[in-house]
C-alpha cells in the first residue's frame, strides 16, 4: 500500500477536522464516534493516489517522443507558454537560463546572477518526477488531467529538448526517465529540511485544545493596524495580473471584524454580509458549467483575471444584436485579439444547449 493509500484509507469524510494523526478506524472507534464519517472506498483512494515520487514509484508505463510532444505543445500549451517555452505576457518562461555546464555541476549559475532577468522552470527544477507529475495533474490549465499518459511523456520530452537536456529525436518513457535525473541543470539545488519530512518529528506549532472553561468568543482580526493599512500604497494595484486573488483595496476602510462563537454549535459574525440575491435555476446551471469547463480559471463576475470579467463582456456587447451568435462561435472555436494577445482555447466538448446557456449568462454579466 502506498503512502497516499495508507493516508486515505483512514481518512474520515466529515465536517470535523481531526487534529491527531490519522489511524485506521478500529471497531471501538467507530462505536465511540458513531455516524462521523466512513472509510474511503477503493475508487476514492484511486482518484487521489496519483502521485509520482522522486524515486518514480507511481509512474505509469508509457512513452512519448519530442516530435509528438511538439504537436501536443502547439495544440494545448503554446497559447500560454509560447512556442518555445519562452513565456507570454502572462506566464513566466519554462525554458532558458541553463547551460551544458550547469548539467555537469547540477547547479544553475544564472540563479546567482542578480542581473538575470527571469527565472525559468528548468532553472529551478530539481526532480524529474516533479515535472512529469505536475504536467499530469494540472495541465493544460483549462482542462487539467485531460492529457493521456503518453502525451504527458511527449510534452515532458519536448520541454527537456528545449533546454537541450535531451536530443530532438529522443523518446521519453518510464524505462529511461530516471536516468535523466542526472542531467537536470539544478538537480543539486534542493535542500531538504528533514524535520518536515520525519513523521516522528515535532511540529512547528504547539497548541493545546481547550476542553473546559473555554473562551466563548474569539475575535479574528487583521494583524495590520488601521493606520498602517495604506502605508505602502494601494495593495490592489501592486499584485500580479494573473490568478483569481487580488490584494485588498487599502484605500477603503477595513471590513468589519469577524467573530466566531465557540461552544455554540454555530459560527456567528458580528457584521454578517447581506444575503446574496437569489439566482435563477438557469443562472445556477450556467455558473456550474463555467466551473465545470474551467471558465472560472480566466474569468470572474466583476474582476479581470486573465481574461475579461463577465461584467466587462456584458457591457461591451450590450448593444450588439449579434452578440449571442458571435460569442457562441468564439467560445466554441477559441481565438484572441479582442481582449489581448493571450488566446482563449476552444471548447469543443460543450453541447449546443449548454453553450447557448453559458453565453446568455455571460451576456447578463454572469448573474
Amino acid at each position: 500500500m502506498t503512502y497516499m493509500q495508507n493516508r486515505l484509507s483512514c481518512f474520515v469524510f466529515s465536517t470535523f477536522a481531526l487534529a491527531s494523526a490519522c489511524v485506521p478506524m478500529a471497531a471501538d472507534a467507530q462505536q465511540k464516534y458513531s455516524g462521523v464519517g466512513r472509510a474511503a472506498t477503493p475508487a476514492e483512494i484511486a482518484a487521489w493516489d496519483i502521485d509520482v515520487r522522486p524515486d518514480f514509484k507511481g509512474l505509469p508505463a508509457g512513452s512519448g517522443s519530442v516530435a509528438q510532444g511538439q504537436k501536443v505543445w502547439d495544440a494545448k500549451c503554446e497559447s500560454c507558454h509560447g512556442a518555445f517555452g519562452e513565456s507570454t505576457e502572462f506566464f513566466t518562461p519554462i525554458t532558458g537560463g541553463t547551460s551544458k555546464a550547469d548539467m555537469v555541476t547540477g547547479r544553475v549559475a544564472s540563479l546567482k546572477r542578480p542581473d538575470f532577468p527571469q527565472r525559468s522552470t528548468l532553472m529551478k527544477l530539481s526532480q524529474m518526477s516533479t515535472l512529469w507529475d505536475y504536467i499530469n495533474r494540472a495541465m493544460p490549465w483549462n482542462a487539467p488531467k485531460s492529457l493521456t499518459v503518453d502525451e504527458v511523456y511527449a510534452v515532458t520530452a519536448y520541454i527537456l529538448s528545449l533546454g537541450e537536456i535531451v536530443s530532438a529525436d529522443f523518446v521519453l518513457s518510464d524505462k529511461n526517465i530516471a536516468a535523466l535525473q542526472a542531467r537536470l541543470p539544478n538537480r543539486n539545488g534542493m535542500v531538504t529540511y528533514m524535520p518536515l519530512w520525519d513523521s516522528r518529528g515535532k511540529g512547528d506549532v504547539a497548541n493545546t485544545a481547550c476542553m473546559v472553561n473555554c473562551v466563548n468568543e474569539v475575535k479574528i482580526a487583521s494583524s495590520m493596524p488601521d493606520y498602517a493599512r495604506d502605508a505602502h500604497g494601494n495593495l490592489a494595484e501592486q499584485v500580479r495580473v494573473v490568478g483569481p486573488f487580488r490584494g485588498a483595496d487599502t484605500t477603503r476602510p477595513a471590513p468589519a471584524k469577524m467573530v466566531l462563537a465557540a461552544n455554540a454549535g454555530k459560527d456567528a459574525r458580528s457584521s454578517p454580509a447581506p444575503a446574496a440575491a437569489p439566482t435563477t435555476t438557469a443562472g445556477s446551471k450556467a455558473a456550474a458549467l463555467a466551473k465545470q469547463y474551467t471558465c472560472a480559471a480566466c474569468h470572474s463576475t466583476e474582476r479581470r483575471i486573465v481574461g475579461p470579467s463577465y461584467a466587462e463582456i456584458a457591457k461591451k456587447y450590450a448593444a450588439d444584436p449579434a452578440a449571442l451568435t458571435k460569442l457562441m462561435g468564439k467560445v466554441r472555436n477559441g481565438g484572441s485579439g479582442v481582449w489581448g494577445a493571450l488566446p482563449m482555447p476552444p471548447n469543443a466538448a460543450l453541447s449546443e444547449a449548454d453553450l447557448k446557456l453559458l453565453v446568455e449568462w455571460t451576456l447578463q454579466g454572469g448573474k
